[in-house]
């Protein structure tokens, strides 16, 4: 194969993982630019708004914020599940990555071996949410 071809082939393929990490990157970019530590600056979460309670997502942006200014402590006191999945995120974004520049399919993320690790990761998050909807969870992860 003519290596014009074969670059303009990987190309295609390296697109997804391309464009998810410049999404990334643009997202963070912003919500350094934007401080979600104001309130009210990026919206409200309908679950808070409603009942009081943090879903757990509550947090990601300013944990964001947090680690695009490396500060850790904080990222994790503002979303700790969100902090712990960032490596396991990279990770699996890595691992795409490397499929798809090797040409292969890439990590099924529908079949009946990834299944365990959905439900796991729904109970780490249903936990998650429910400890820090405690009074001492609530002082911790404010």
């Amino acid at each position: 194969m003519p290596v014009a071809l074969t670059s303009r082939v990987r190309s295609r393929r390296l697109q997804g993982p391309v464009l998810l990490a410049a999404g990334v990157l643009l997202a963070a970019l912003l919500l350094r630019w934007r401080d979600p530590h104001v309130g009210g600056s990026w919206g409200l979460c309908p679950l808070r708004a409603l009942t009081g309670l943090d879903c757990p997502a509550c947090g990601s942006l300013r944990a964001v914020n947090d680690l695009t200014h490396l500060r850790l402590d904080a990222a994790f006191h503002s979303n700790a599940a969100f902090v712990v999945a960032v490596p396991l995120l990279l990770a699996g974004w890595i691992w795409w990555l490397s499929c798809r520049w090797r040409g292969r399919p890439g990590p099924d993320l529908t079949g009946a071996r990834a299944r365990p690790a959905w439900w796991a990761a729904g109970a780490l998050l249903v936990a998650f949410t429910v400890v820090r909807n405690t009074p001492w969870g609530h002082a911790y992860w404010a």
